[in-house]
């Protein structure tokens, strides 16, 4: 546990911590979502289901994947190649959760007093950011077109990073 005034809070830190810090939460979001594949008779194991083994084509990747597509191909002004797909995919994943960690950590940061359970409100805004703009672009429905189990299994994976980001960066 860090002591108060055995280290310099600059914002520069406060990213790093919450960089890392999303780092954790990211692989918590992925263990309990790598659970649900599995009880659901999912049968890849752990990397090869985290890292996408099976993603061949664009039309396979989850929605961080699209993402990256629709950006690699307005920065490259090309369609991108299908052999790219799987390494957009994670990258996007990651970085999503990171870019995530590293707001929360300049937020937290410049608190005198952090506390974990903001990580909460940071997988909640997650969660809600996701079904404001990405129905707006296309790669969701409406909210209102999803299920409550589909909201609630998605709202509680989100939960889940968030908590654990937010805890991870007030222990550090």
């Amino acid at each position: 546990m860090r002591r108060q005034g055995t280290r310099k809070n600059t914002p520069l830190s406060a990213i790093g911590r919450g960089l890392a810090a999303a780092g954790v939460g990211t692989a918590a979001m992925d263990a309990l979502l790598y659970g649900r594949y599995r009880r659901s008779g999912g049968e890849q194991g752990w990397w090869a289901w985290e890292t996408g083994a099976e993603l061949k084509q664009w039309d396979d990747v989850s929605t961080p994947g699209q993402v990256g597509k629709r950006v690699l191909e307005g920065l490259l002004h090309r369609e991108v190649p299908n052999h790219w797909a799987r390494a957009t995919n994670n990258t996007v994943h990651w970085l999503t959760g990171l870019a995530w960690g590293a707001q929360f950590g300049i937020v937290a940061g410049s608190s005198a007093k952090p506390r974990g359970w903001w990580g909460a409100m940071l997988g909640s805004a997650a969660w809600v950011t996701s079904y404001a703009v990405l129905p707006a672009v296309g790669l969701y429905k409406p909210i209102g077109e999803y299920d409550f189990a589909t909201l609630a299994k998605d709202l509680s994976a989100h939960i889940v990073f968030g908590s654990v980001t937010g805890a991870v960066f007030t222990a550090t």
